[in-house]
């Protein structure tokens, strides 16, 4: 029993290890469930600790640096922040002019102009210490990556912010340190310096052109002083920012159209003319005295005025700024055409009144000379000097070439038929007036001059013998010509009239004139002689024959001899009737064009006739009046046959007064001259 008790207490004592084990072992089962979940919780705890890590160790890493290099990121720090916030400083103040900068500036551009200034000179700074600034903060950043003072990232972010920095610092990005301020302050300028020009430029009051040379002096239209003062107070600050171009191109564009306006008056549509919308100089010649006017008033007056106004308002930037802002007004605003239509002329056909239109260009020209020189001499102005030294050149070629072949072309008229109704010659006419201006007291200088340079081209040596020598050398080849066409007529009666007409004409028109003193008075006395011997001639072989048909042989009146005596009378009034008839008929179409000539020569033939006829009539009238058919007869009263006579020799109208001559010889048909011959042309 005390076995079965001793084994019995064993057995317990199994059982309660047992249960101590159970036990023992529910609770490290608990306690690993409890750590699990411990455990569990704190995954994310120590992914979050491993994320902090790097963060921390950058935060301790300058307590692990250098003592030294931590003592020393100090003043490194300091160096760089000093700059930095300078700069950041005047950033804030360029901001602060921004409400200023976008006013308008007529209200008040002094305030303006100071406020740009200030700009300026903010932007002058940031230029020059942003680049210190950005230099000292590089250097800050390189010393903290040097001694792993810094996070990577954090000094990546840093060179990054710094490079884009160092880019605004080239030249082509530095106009963005305002955000574009400066610029916008300077359109608004550029936009205040066209409202004043354009506000103060008025055209100017332009006479008529039939008052053009009466008036001496013009007001210039000059703009006001306190304008001019603003406007170079703008081009000054534009100058200093580089933006004069645009300025420059407004001036011009104003100024010039000032200039159009005001010649606008003066209807010089005439200018666009072109080569092929006129047949000769003759039909523009209205036009060309005109030129010659409206181009000094161009000159004297507005270009004159735009000339100085230049000088006024550029002369601060220089004489190479003005002039070529001068020179541009002056192009665009129409002496270009002037002088285009001056080449004009000097390239339409060849024709002696074109040698008078050549010197009055030249001469008005030449009257300007001076005011050229001055106001287009500059470099600037090169197309205006050399489109005019190209205009005088054609001038005195074309002019010299024309009164040079004058000699020939009178030579070439020889061989035309002289004029069918007696009359004087165009070419007669034209040429001894012609002279008349030649060497008179307007053209002669003008053409002498003209002759001097052209000469003075090809070496040669010009004297005023010449000039006047070719003159009396045309006279003379005028004379003979009248002598040759004289000779050239089959009816010697119509050949006497045109004698009397030209001695006349020749003697008239040269007398009292310059050419008439060289040629001296036995020239003049030679030809009243001619005209009054061809006279005689032309009243005795034509009508001084008709009186002759009233013979009063055998008219013997008594009471047988009556019907005897009115046969005669018929026989003979018949025959002066038909003679009177054909030779009126015949004369009808003959001229006599000076009004005096016509007169005498009409009056000489009254003479010669009507008191004959008007005796005969009286005696033996009578006679044939109690006839029947006494009309046949009685054809004319005195009267009427006194009115026929003195209406002889009338002018024609619609007689074309112009020159021409024959298309000439190959030496002279280069596209140079087209005076073609024409029977017109003589008569």
């Amino acid at each position: 029993m005390a076995e079965s008790v001793k084994s019995d207490g064993k057995g317990d004592d199994r059982i309660k290890n047992l249960i101590a084990a159970r036990k023992s072992l529910k609770l490290s089962l608990e306690k690993s469930k409890s750590l699990g979940l411990a455990l569990k919780k704190a995954g994310p705890i120590l992914d979050e600790m491993k994320q902090r890590l790097p963060s921390l160790e950058a935060a301790v890493r300058p307590i692990r640096a250098d003592k030294e290099a931590l003592v020393a990121a100090g003043g490194h720090i300091n160096r760089a922040i000093g700059p930095a916030a300078a700069v950041l400083k005047v950033f804030d103040a360029v901001h602060g002019l921004e409400k200023s900068l976008l006013s308008d500036p007529r209200n008040d551009l002094p305030g303006y102009l100071s406020v740009i200034k200030r700009l300026e000179e903010a932007l002058r700074f940031l230029g020059d210490n942003c680049g210190l600034a950005i230099q000292w903060l590089e250097d800050i950043v390189e010393y903290l990556e040097d001694n792993v003072m810094a996070d990577e990232r954090h000094l990546l972010n840093l060179k990054k912010s710094l490079k884009g920095l160092r880019e605004l610092q080239s030249d082509d990005e530095r106009a963005h340190l305002d955000g574009g301020l400066l610029n916008a302050a300077l359109d608004k300028l550029e936009g205040e310096f066209w409202r004043l020009l354009t506000e103060h430029s008025v055209p100017l009051p332009m006479p008529s052109s039939s008052t053009l040379g009466e008036q001496a002096v013009i007001a210039p239209s000059q703009l006001p002083v306190s304008v001019i003062h603003k406007l170079q107070a703008i081009l000054g600050r534009l100058r200093t920012n580089n933006r004069l171009e645009k300025c420059i191109s407004i001036y011009v564009e104003v100024r010039s159209s000032n200039v159009r306006a005001s010649l606008q008056a003066l209807d010089l549509d005439y200018l666009e003319i072109s080569i092929a919308e006129f047949n000769d100089v003759q039909s523009i010649e209205g036009y060309i005295a005109q030129w010659g006017k409206h181009l000094e008033f161009a000159v004297k007056h507005l270009f004159e005025a735009e000339y100085k106004l230049c000088n006024d308002v550029f002369e601060r930037l220089g004489l190479d700024v003005w002039m070529g802002c001068f020179s541009k007004i002056a192009a665009q605003a129409g002496i270009l055409a002037f002088l285009q239509f001056g080449k004009t002329v000097t390239e339409s056909k060849k024709d002696p009144i074109k040698l008078l239109k050549l010197l009055d260009i030249f001469a008005s020209l030449n009257k300007l000379r001076l005011d050229f020189n001055r106001l287009f001499g500059g470099a600037a102005c090169i197309e205006i000097q050399n489109l005019t030294r190209d205009l005088i050149r054609r001038v005195i070629d074309g002019a010299a070439e024309i009164f040079w072949e004058l000699l020939v072309q009178v030579e070439l008229q020889r061989q035309i038929p002289p004029p069918p109704d007696g009359n004087v010659p165009i070419l007669v006419s034209i040429i001894t007036e012609y002279c008349n201006k030649l060497l008179g007291d307007n053209y002669k200088p003008i053409l002498s001059q003209v002759l001097v340079i052209h000469r003075s081209w090809k070496h040669e040596k010009f004297q005023e013998r010449i000039l006047v020598g070719e003159v009396l050398n045309i006279i003379k080849a005028i004379e003979l010509n009248l002598e040759t066409w004289t000779k050239a007529y089959e009816d010697t009666i119509l050949a006497n009239l045109f004698a009397i007409n030209n001695h006349y004409h020749l003697y008239k028109h040269l007398k009292g004139t310059r050419v008439g003193d060289l040629l001296g008075d036995s020239w003049f006395k030679e030809h009243e002689q001619y005209k009054d011997y061809y006279a005689a001639i032309f009243l005795r072989d034509s009508w001084g024959k008709l009186p002759g048909h009233l013979s009063r042989e055998g008219l013997i009146l008594f009471s047988g001899g009556r019907a005897t005596a009115r046969d005669l009378v018929k026989k003979r009034l018949k025959t002066f009737n038909e003679a009177f008839d054909e030779m009126y008929k015949k004369q009808s179409s003959w001229v006599v064009p000076d009004r005096d000539l016509r007169e005498k020569i009409c009056q000489q033939i009254v003479q010669a006739v009507v008191p004959i006829y008007r005796s005969y009539m009286q005696n033996y009238g009578p006679l044939v009046e109690q006839d029947g058919s006494s009309n046949k007869y009685a054809k004319y009263s005195v009267q009427a046959l006194e009115q026929m006579l003195s209406s002889l020799f009338l002018p024609k109208p619609g007689r074309y007064a112009s020159f021409k001559g024959r298309q000439l010889s190959d030496k002279f048909n280069n596209g140079v001259a087209d005076l073609r011959r024409t029977t017109s042309a003589v008569v």
